[in-house]
């Protein structure tokens, strides 16, 4: 009998578990650095148990040598609960994520050195935390508060830094859109070493202190490298380079270690999340075994054989081909409503035919997604669980500036809310016009402000000219009110100098107003309008107690990895949103690695669904035309080639620099190749951008061309799209 078939026979008597041929092999490989790449729904999981069980019941480890590192609470507590099902009668294995392992390592480390510290994380406002001291920095630095989105991408950019393992030096290379960001966290690692009489220490420093931990005590390497006889490690696409030293230090000298990932699914890298390592896994441990799990158990055929072409557009990845031996079951759904508004009835509609709302996932890009979609469930009455309860949204300033300007037409007396938004009136107000209207009185903050001596007379004439506006106000309704403050009250113009100096993202501002307004259609005075936003915004707080219950699940595309549904609807897939203008210029001036990403992103999407996928986009957004996702076209294109050649003609793609030429008048007159029978290797070649080069390698997906400098492999397929190549023949 082969080796470990008994186990696998027991196994499958016991527990009704069958492992196929390439998770047999996963399970068997012991010895040295495996790295397992798990495609979705491959049974990573299963496998990474039976793999444990197999080294205690068959190799005779002892549970307490094996450490299984996960880098979340929640997978490390799945992986718990599964092992603890499998094997019932086995002593407890170690399953926690890598910061609770980098923590135990520092204890003992500054216990050591006598060290004195305090852990600043959490967000209780009675105990000294982390964000309450970058709230306090960013004061102190810029002169105002730091808002919520601000304080979000300073958190990202400190992170970012330390699990890159940065050096002080290049700390101004990591660029951040918070103004100062740099001085900030200086001042920030300076307060924490020397602010008081003990070292603060964030979440972030766990990992970088282990890793010094292990580089500097040899006495603290050793007894972790001989507490563990093996080490496993899930989900290591999201894995930073901080967290793959403190894992390389540990299996230094058994090099017992197996990795399980995705590559495919590497959609963190903002969050320092080190994809490139995967690729360069051989290079780490030149010893490696690396074990492909292709096949997918959770999908219909319709979605794989899909999802499998749509990532192979990705150059930077393993060579894999997910396949599954699932039927086939419904075809992806592609819809493109006329209008924006349109999205929430559509899905309303749909879902309101659904009795078993558990197996149903609406999956967006953007937590702003989320916002009217929840407005529309909430009149349908149908429940909802949100993955992503700590949306900000209804907490954002600028949902606080319309209910502050609101709140005024109340009561125009009342100079502590007018202080709040003076600077949003596109006044030029200074802050001793808000120090006289301390003052006592009874008279309206525009009556006093009309009476200040030192106010120009456009100022006066604006400052009347809202004074008429505030009378009107009350017998307006609030969506009347919105446009008023946008337009007439220049807040709209306002912003946009706030987005130019500060650095913030004017279409996401754009959105939130936008969302506002379609908020405010269905409400008849302002205090409803106020008491609706107080009442999505508990509804978003109250959704996580609907986990458990038969209610819809809402996800950003990021959050909804690992989640697994019979139905998913991909929403707002336009151009701009997936993927971003910022992801399109970064691929035309040649760097791939942020396009890459959205590619992964959009595939994780879809690898959600097991038979039923539907992908929305429309025409119109907030009266403006948009187009469909690239990556919806890319999809239409794999479902129905012939089709869309029909309705997508091929057109000569023409990079910018090659555009202005034309502009000039010195436009090249072209022959792009449109058959790809024409790409045979040898084939002398033009390249829009990259110039003459020759085929030298040719799969049905990619080809290989040698130019002056380098060579390069491309999609046929993209190439044939933009018109990229020609015939070196055809040029005259």
């Amino acid at each position: 009998m082969p080796v470990g078939e008994e186990f696998f026979n027991r196994k499958r008597k016991e527990l009704g578990v069958s492992l196929n041929d390439v998770q047999k092999r996963a399970v068997l490989n012991i010895e040295g650095p495996l790295l397992l790449l798990a495609s979705p729904g491959s049974g990573k999981t299963t496998t990474l148990i039976m793999k444990i069980g197999y080294l205690i019941e068959e190799v005779g480890l002892e549970p307490a040598r094996i450490k299984a590192v996960t880098f979340s609470n929640a997978s490390a507590n799945d992986m718990k609960e599964r092992y603890q099902r499998f094997f019932p009668t086995l002593p407890p294995v170690e399953f926690s994520t890598i910061h609770s392992l980098a923590f135990q390592v520092v204890r003992e480390y500054f216990y050591k050195k006598q060290i004195q510290y305090h852990i600043i994380e959490g967000s209780d406002p009675s105990r000294f935390n982390k964000k309450l001291l970058l709230r306090d920095l960013f004061k102190a630095v810029n002169h105002k508060s730091i808002t919520d989105e601000q304080l979000e991408e300073l958190l990202t950019y400190i992170s970012l830094i330390k699990n890159k393992l940065v050096p002080q030096d290049k700390w101004s290379t990591i660029s951040c859109d918070v103004p100062n960001a740099l001085q900030i966290f200086q001042k920030y690692e300076r307060f924490k070493r020397a602010g008081t009489d003990q070292l603060f220490v964030d979440y972030d420093d766990m990992l970088t202190i282990a890793n010094q931990a292990f580089r500097k005590d040899h006495a603290i390497l050793a007894k972790y490298q001989q507490k563990y006889d093996y080490l496993l490690t899930d989900e290591s696409q999201d894995t930073s380079f901080v967290q793959h030293a403190i894992i390389e230090k540990l299996v230094q000298k058994h090099q017992n270690l197996c990795v399980v990932a995705d590559d495919d699914q590497s959609i963190y890298s903002w969050r320092a999340a080190e994809p490139q390592y995967l690729l360069n896994f051989q290079k780490v441990y030149p010893d490696a075994q690396i074990l492909m799990m292709e096949q997918n158990y959770r999908s219909s055929q319709d979605i794989v054989s899909v999802a499998n072409t749509f990532i192979k557009q990705n150059k930077n990845r393993y060579n894999k081909n997910m396949f599954t031996e699932n039927p086939t079951h419904t075809p992806i759904t592609l819809k493109t409503l006329a209008d924006y508004q349109y999205q929430s009835d559509y899905l309303i509609d749909q879902i309101s035919k659904e009795e078993n709302l558990r197996e149903i996932a609406v999956l967006y890009r953007n937590n702003a997604s989320s916002i009217l979609l929840l407005d529309a469930l909430d009149k349908a009455h149908i429940p909802f669980y949100m993955k992503d309860a700590n949306n900000r949204f209804f907490s954002h300033w600028i949902v606080e500036d319309i209910l502050n300007f609101m709140r005024l037409s109340y009561d125009v007396k009342r100079v502590d809310i007018f202080e709040r938004i003076y600077s949003k009136f596109h006044l030029y107000l200074k802050k001793s016009h808000i120090q006289q209207l301390k003052r006592p009185s009874h008279e309206s903050v525009f009556d006093r402000l009309l009476k200040s001596t030192d106010l120009q007379e456009w100022q006066k004439e604006k400052v009347k000219a809202y004074q008429s506006r505030y009378h009107q106000m009350q017998k307006k309704t609030p969506f009347q009110v919105i446009l008023m403050i946008r337009e007439e009250f220049g807040y709209e113009k306002v912003m946009k100098k706030m987005s130019e100096k500060l650095g913030f993202k004017m279409d996401y501002l754009l959105e939130v107003l936008n969302t506002l307004e379609e908020i405010a259609k269905s409400t008849q005075s302002m205090v409803e309008f106020a008491n609706r936003l107080d009442h999505l915004a508990s509804l978003l707080k109250t959704s996580k107690y609907n986990k458990q219950q038969n209610a819809i699940t809402l996800s950003t595309f990021h959050s909804a990895k690992g989640l697994e549904f019979a139905k998913v609807y991909m929403i707002d897939l336009i151009k701009g949103v997936i993927p971003t203008q910022s992801e399109e210029d970064q691929l035309e001036e040649g760097k791939s690695e942020e396009m890459e990403e959205a590619v992964r992103l959009f595939y994780v999407g879809m690898t959600r669904t097991k038979t039923h996928l539907e992908l929305l986009s429309y025409s119109k957004r907030f009266g403006k035309k948009v187009s469909p996702s690239k990556f919806v076209r890319d999809v239409k294109r794999i479902i129905s080639p012939e089709e869309f050649q029909k309705s997508h003609p091929t057109k000569t793609a023409i990079p910018k620099n090659k555009a202005r030429q034309q502009k000039n008048g010195n436009a090249d007159q072209t022959n792009a190749i449109k058959d790809p029978a024409k790409f045979l290797v040898g084939l002398k070649i033009k390249h829009r951008i990259f110039g003459i080069g020759e085929i030298t390698y040719r799969t049905d997906d990619t080809m290989k061309i040698r130019f002056e400098k380098y060579s390069k492999t491309l999609s046929v397929d993209t190439c044939l799209e933009h018109g990229l190549i020609e015939a070196v023949d055809s040029i005259s």
